[in-house]
């Protein structure tokens, strides 16, 4: 404090901070991409641990016989599923009260702004049928969900089978505290949005659905099954939802516990673990993951039906059954007994889980980084926004220059109030035409040119984009022939001062979105000014511009995911992209896609104007 409130001190501290400032920036980002590499290595990280006391021990007995016997349904679901043509909606109320359930339905209808191509579809119409095992031995104010969603074709009949038999061994149990509520939706996550919202009495997406005839105590915690084969060679976790949400730690902890203890294979994001942490090919594993994570995380798609519990504070993940590593196989009562020992420790849960950790990054299953580990790599990139703002006011602080007459050139050195809002407010109305344009014009695109809707909707995104890098340049000239020397300086600490905020507020909420834009927009943020070299800053700015961030992180997606693809295939990726972010925030209320249009955007056009001030 003596640093600061002694006068001669202070000035001394800003006069250090201001001659070592691109340095000092220089070394804070290199030192926050190393801090976040870093978190990967084993001994930085955490090893995981179960924090809720009512799940501590996995000393339950699982008894669940019927795994040949849920293949078998399996088999007849699918069976009457082609017969119909989609969800056998009568055979389900049927095979659901045979069982001893409560049995309901819900019907639903969607119309897309747009067709979706990756599913072929536009007008969505679906059941949804749903049955409640009520709790023997409590007031059934709580209820678990396990769902299962009718995917087309031959995709998810066995998850179906052998939720349907979970139903009928759990009915003859006397140990539920829960309600169990056992959900088969139709159209993923449109239905598993028609009934969330319906059991919760809201309606935040417009979408139509009729009310539900039955429900179930407050649900404390959710399961999303998905298995497509017969032979299970692993279980993958999957739980990144809807903006970048994540289920408490401890639901993973859980699920790892009950794979260690039952000898079940488990991945998380299909990757398997390793022990060799110390050499080379394990760090790069454990980078590898994290990354995944981490982008799956910034796309702030749900990744899975879990994905919508979560806005509701229910604790929810996907598990998917892979059949890939051949050396392995679990059977299908094997599953089973897995499900039914992590259901009878939910059902022990006294309230929700809430004493671990919401905010976290997993390079494993068995070890996890924490939100006080991760942070500093953020801060680190953050302070660099701060520290230019400094310099920008010190130099704004300094007294104009005097001419001959010993008065100071005021002219040249106050800028106009509207020199500086001008290109703030026409950039924000890119960013308005870049969210709302796209859809509203698909239709007269797509009388004018041979496209389709969904290509009129992203091509349509990409030319205001694109637009926008001539609308706001030298915008100021409107009012005045040149910009004066201290008007971009003041553009520059407004443009600084706004980005700092937002990736704090970004990190905040999703920190592997706020971490990947701050990689990106800081250092274009802290360097450029109109006297460096025009073309070549102009090339790297548009490198690292939202747009191509995200073409870049496409592609390192697919490297990630040993998947590699040709340029042509990875646009062809990119442009799905696009529509699906557009199409997640319009079904869902994914937050992506307007935070770029609206705020990233814009603040990225602040600093292209900066850089042709003249």
């Amino acid at each position: 404090m003596g640093l600061l409130s002694d006068p001669n001190r202070r000035r001394a501290l800003i006069s250090l901070l201001t001659r070592l400032n691109a340095p000092i920036c220089v070394v804070c980002y290199m030192a926050g991409v190393a801090w976040f590499m870093g978190l990967a290595f084993e001994p930085f990280t955490l090893r995981t641990y179960m924090s809720e006391n009512a799940m501590g021990s996995t000393m339950v007995e699982e008894r669940f016989p019927a795994g040949e016997r849920a293949l078998a349904t399996g088999r007849e679901f699918a069976a009457h599923k082609k017969k119909v043509g989609g969800m056998p909606v009568d055979w389900l109320l049927r095979t659901m009260q045979a069982r001893g359930l409560e049995v309901f339905t819900q019907s639903f209808s969607r119309t897309l702004p747009f067709p979706d191509e990756n599913k072929e579809r536009y007008m969505v119409k679906g059941t949804n049928v749903y049955g409640i095992l009520r709790a023997p031995r409590a007031p059934r104010t709580e209820a678990l969900v396990l769902s299962a969603p009718c995917s087309p074709g031959d995709n998810n009949n066995q998850a179906v089978g052998l939720l349907l038999g979970l139903a009928h061994y759990f009915r003859n149990q006397i140990y539920w505290a829960k309600d169990i509520i056992f959900l088969v939706n139709e159209h993923d996550l449109i239905g598993m949005q028609a009934w969330l919202e319906g059991y919760h009495h809201t309606n935040t997406t417009g979408m139509d659905w009729s009310p539900l005839q039955g429900r179930g105590g407050s649900i404390q915690a959710a399961l999303s099954l998905e298995l497509s084969s017969d032979v299970i060679t692993s279980l993958d976790v999957v739980l990144e939802g809807l903006n970048g949400q994540l289920p408490n730690l401890d639901l993973a902890n859980l699920f790892y516990a009950f794979c260690q203890k039952i000898g079940v294979l488990c991945t998380i994001q299909g990757k398997l673990q390793r022990n060799d942490w110390d050499s080379v090919s394990g760090y790069s594993h454990a980078v590898q993951t994290m990354m995944l994570m981490v982008m799956k995380q910034a796309s702030g798609r749900p990744w899975g039906d879990h994905g919508l519990f979560l806005r509701y504070h229910i604790e929810a993940a996907t598990i998917k059954g892979i059949n890939s590593f051949r050396q392995y196989k679990t059977d299908t009562t094997t599953i089973g007994r897995l499900l039914e020992g992590m259901y009878r420790k939910l059902n022990n849960l006294l309230e929700r889980l809430h004493q671990s950790y919401f905010f976290y990054l997993m390079p494993s299953l068995s070890h996890f980084v924490s939100i006080g580990y991760y942070m500093p790599a953020f801060g680190l990139l953050a302070v660099i926004l701060l520290l230019r703002a400094l310099d920008l006011w010190v130099q704004l602080a300094t007294p104009p220059p005097r001419g001959e007459d010993g008065v100071a050139n005021i002219e040249q050195s106050s800028p106009g109030v509207l020199s500086v809002l001008t290109p703030l407010v026409i950039s924000h109305l890119t960013g308005v035409a870049l969210y709302t344009l796209p859809i509203h014009f698909q239709e007269m695109a797509v009388e004018h040119f041979p496209v389709s809707e969904t290509e009129a909707v992203v091509l349509t995104a990409i030319a205001v984009y694109t637009a926008g890098l001539a609308l706001p340049h030298n915008t100021h000239r409107l009012l005045s022939d040149e910009g004066t020397e201290q008007g971009w300086k003041v553009l520059k600490l407004v443009a600084v001062l706004y980005l700092a905020v937002l990736l704090g507020c970004t990190a905040l909420i999703n920190f592997s979105l706020g971490f990947i834009l701050a990689l990106t927009l800081v250092p274009l943020a802290a360097f450029v000014t109109p006297h460096v070299p025009k073309f070549l800053s102009a090339f790297i700015m548009v490198i690292l511009s939202p747009a191509c961030t995200l073409l870049f992180s496409v592609f390192l997606y697919q490297e990630l995911q040993e998947m590699p693809v040709s340029f042509q295939d990875g646009w062809v990726l990119y442009l799905s992209v696009i529509s699906q972010g557009i199409l997640d925030h319009s079904l869902y209320g994914s937050l992506v896609y307007p935070l770029v249009a609206l705020l990233v955007y814009p603040c990225w056009l602040l600093f292209w104007n900066i850089l042709f001030w003249k």
